[in-house]
């Protein structure tokens, strides 16, 4: 034992980090963990239940500019400007932009919900409602407001709608505006039945039934008119990217809470798109061939006439056929007005190009295609299909971004170069088609002086059959060309290819995350605890476990006490085969150690830091131990301010060891014998006004004298050190001292003034008693006995000095925590 009382604790010990200490602390709340982790996975399964499953589709498109292979190059210049149809990152702009997805939630009338009761929430039965409304557009509909169809049986249902608001809106979808409504009565309630009007001033619509296998009796369903901007702004949100960048890979995602909505919605607008793409891709086609037709006409009719007159002249001249000089020069003839007609047509395309390129800034599918034309300089058309796809780009952009985006101003000058370009290639082209035409004219007026050498007749037949001819291949021209165009219309292929349409095969839902969900639980479940045990012992200043004590301190730990749920504080003798009373009669062979005097009567002091630590009933208890040992021993009650021992001995407080230091009584009247065979005991008496100025009469040096003659040992209990002097006073009567400490009720700081003195050498053979210690519960706050002091020291004094008693509660939570 004087190796343990003269060993040294290295100081860094103090801040050391025990992962044993604080492991055992985790498992002994293995019922706080289990009861958070149950809840934890509870809630989760809650959370997973009860939020909306969202689910998400994808769809796969690619585009790439597709040509017919039937078509000759010609004809793709004639009715194809641009090349390209669209550009990847048009199409991407397209398919967010508010005017196409307008055109999608139109079509599919989403702006329309079908609903049913579900078991958290109304769920949208898009794609299973037996029925469909068919909303009169024209008319008022009643928007954002739920309408309850209560079916009768398969024919009839009541239409219900409560109003609980002064004021609603109402929309018409025709019109894109709305208009306030303020209802007359609190419920609208009639019946109606499939194909009926259902006509009120706030709605005008039809039921049709579209399930007839479906029983529909006693079933209620529920529809509502959405914002139509609304809808179409929440869709407008679907998400276009490219799959790798530079390629022309199109990933289409959108997310929902029903696939079937969300398939329609996706596969919708790729349809959406790729009509829209064809329709312009040809729109040059097809005014091109309204134009043509229109020619078709007039110069059929001409025909006609000139093959009228031709033959009626023929008849009255009584002359069929031309000379074959006549047929040479007919011939040369024709061969000119063609070329002639050919480069008028030339030159005037490229005039009607002209002024369409310097009278605008915007050019699209208007800009005049060279239907009855070729256009010998490749340029022109190069530049023209830039012009048409930047023009396209630029548009496309102002739709999303500001004016001062630099990628939307460098194609509004890419615009102002290209324009600048194909300006000088049309005025060079129309410079060298009046040179041809010139050069032209002058071999036409030879060719009409060598007509003048035939005769007269022949002269006007010739002239007849040579308008015949120009008429006639014009005619089979424009009859070629209006073909072509039909077969363009006819024939045209789409740029948008559909890789991977949006299909439902039983993708699972995105959110809640279910096994992510469980899993946040089981991790909130367990680290919950640990932040709440990390934290309590944080900030719990209370000793714990005998291993802190000999971190923190340096006088050694003489023994640990278990808990006593014995009523009495006599657990040695009346529970002797207790866990409690073993632990005293191993105390009782370790104080042996602290004995460094060889007298035959042995003094032990007993005292603790505050109250409720347990000194008073170590005092007994060990006093109870000695004399059932055989040795002779008597307990003294210097605990002057708060006696409470003769309590437990169920002996008066009269008198007692204040008499005696007095003098009222001798020592005999106030020795008393208790039950316990060996053991004597001297209460404490009526409290003193002055406890201290008492303990140091010079009759404690006498008591103690005598006491020494008859008794072998002597148990002293005394005050707590840390609020009063008086134990301070006996400390030089004692051959070894007991300085107890409540498990989990003594705080860290207490015993460090009695530390000190050890340190210093004021205070020697003393040793420190875990006392209320129990495994099952290390990290509880049993309090035990529920005795107290009150020296009116701070929380750990109120009422020292007078009697109090125990409150109800205070026996109560005892009675449980014990």
């Amino acid at each position: 034992m004087k190796q343990i009382q003269n060993q040294k604790i290295d100081i860094n010990e103090l801040n050391t980090f025990d992962i044993k200490e604080y492991f055992f602390k985790i498992i002994d709340h293995w019922k706080l963990f289990a009861v958070t982790i149950l809840l934890g996975l509870i809630i989760a399964n809650i959370v997973n239940r009860r939020t909306q499953k969202i689910y998400n589709l994808k769809s796969l498109i690619t585009v790439k500019d597709e040509q017919n292979p039937l078509f000759a190059s010609s004809t793709n210049i004639a009715f194809n400007w641009g090349g390209p149809s669209d550009q990847v990152e048009t199409i991407m702009t397209i398919l967010k932009s508010r005017t196409h997805n307008e055109k999608v939630v139109d079509r599919l009338k989403f702006n329309i919900d079908y609903l049913k009761e579900g078991d958290y929430r109304k769920d949208d039965i898009y794609g299973k409602n037996p029925f469909i409304v068919n909303v009169d557009t024209s008319m008022y509909q009643l928007q954002g407001t739920l309408i309850q169809l209560d079916f009768l049986d398969n024919n009839e249902f009541t239409v219900f709608v409560e109003f609980e608001e002064d004021e609603y809106k109402l929309v018409n979808y025709s019109l894109n505006k709305t208009k306030n409504f303020e209802p007359d009565s609190e419920i609208f309630k009639q019946k109606f039945r499939f194909g009926d009007k259902v006509n009120a001033l706030f709605f005008n619509f039809i039921i049709d039934k579209v399930n007839f296998e479906k029983d529909l009796s006693g079933k209620t369903y529920f529809i509502r008119f959405n914002s139509f901007n609304g809808v179409v702004k929440k869709y407008s949100k679907i998400d276009v990217s490219t799959l790798k960048k530079g390629t022309s890979l199109i990933e289409l995602s959108l997310d929902g809470s029903n696939k079937k909505k969300i398939e329609d919605y996706i596969n919708t607008t790729v349809a959406v798109l790729d009509a829209d793409q064809r329709k312009q891709k040809i729109q040059y086609a097809i005014k091109t061939k309204e134009y043509i037709d229109t020619l078709f006409i007039v110069e059929s009719k001409n025909l006609k006439d000139i093959e009228s007159d031709l033959g009626s002249y023929k008849q009255r001249n009584d002359i069929y056929d031309l000379s074959a000089e006549g047929a040479t020069l007919l011939g040369e003839a024709t061969s000119l007005d063609a070329k002639s007609l050919e480069l008028k047509n030339r030159l005037d395309y490229y005039n009607n190009l002209e002024s369409y390129i310097r009278s605008r800034d915007k050019y699209d599918e208007s800009v005049p295609a060279p239907a009855l034309v070729n256009i010998e300089d490749p340029n022109i058309t190069a530049s023209v299909s830039t012009l048409i796809s930047l023009s396209k780009a630029k548009e496309t952009l102002e739709l999303t971004v500001k004016p001062s985006y630099p990628p939307l101003k460098k194609i509004i000058n890419e615009i102002g170069l290209e324009r600048k370009v194909l300006l000088e290639h049309i005025t060079t082209m129309k410079s060298t088609t009046r040179n041809s035409l010139n050069s032209l004219k002058k071999q036409i007026t030879k060719n009409n002086s060598r007509l003048r050498t035939l005769s007269p007749k022949e002269q006007k037949l010739l002239n007849f059959q040579r308008k015949y001819n120009i008429t006639e291949a014009n005619y089979n021209y424009l009859k070629q060309k209006s073909y072509e165009a039909g077969t363009a219309i006819a024939a045209n292929v789409s740029d948008i290819k559909i890789l991977d349409k949006a299909k439902d095969t039983g993708q699972l839902p995105i959110k809640p995350k279910g096994s992510f969900n469980y899993l946040i639980g089981l991790m909130l479940g367990t680290i919950l605890p640990l932040l709440f045990i990390v934290t309590k012992e944080v900030l719990d200043n209370k000793i714990g476990s005998v291993e802190e004590i000999e971190r923190l301190y340096k006088i050694p730990v003489l023994g640990v006490l278990g808990r006593n749920n014995y009523e009495n504080r006599l657990a040695v003798f009346h529970k002797p085969n207790s866990t409690i009373a073993e632990s005293f009669r191993a105390l009782r062979s370790n104080i042996q150690f602290l004995f460094q005097r060889d007298s035959k009567s042995k003094t032990i002091v007993i005292t603790s830091s505050v109250s409720k630590e347990g000194k008073t009933m170590a005092a007994i208890n060990m006093a109870t131990v000695f004399a059932l040992s055989g040795k002779k021993t008597i307990l003294v009650g210097f605990d002057l301010r708060k006696p409470k021992m003769h309590e437990d001995f169920g002996i008066e407080n009269e008198y007692g060891i204040v008499n005696y230091l007095i003098g009222e009584k001798n020592l005999d009247e106030v020795i008393i014998s208790s039950e316990i065979n060996n053991l004597d005991v001297i209460p404490s008496g009526p409290v003193p006004p002055n406890p201290s100025e008492i303990i140091l009469n010079d009759a404690t040096d006498e008591l103690f004298r005598i006491l020494k003659e008859k008794y072998e040992y002597i148990i002293v209990d005394t005050p707590p050190v840390g609020l009063v002097a008086d134990s301070l006073e006996l400390f030089k009567y004692s051959d070894a001292i007991i300085y107890m400490i409540r498990h989990n009720y003594s705080e860290k700081g207490m015993p460090k003034m009695i530390d000190d003195k050890y340190v210093n050498g004021e205070v020697k053979n003393i040793s420190y008693v875990l006392n209320d210690f129990k495994v099952s519960n290390s990290y509880g706050r049993g309090y035990g006995y529920g005795y107290g002091y009150g020296y009116g020291y701070g929380k750990y004094g109120s009422g020292y000095h007078s009697n109090e008693k125990e409150s109800f509660l205070s026996k109560l939570k005892r009675k449980f925590t014990s």
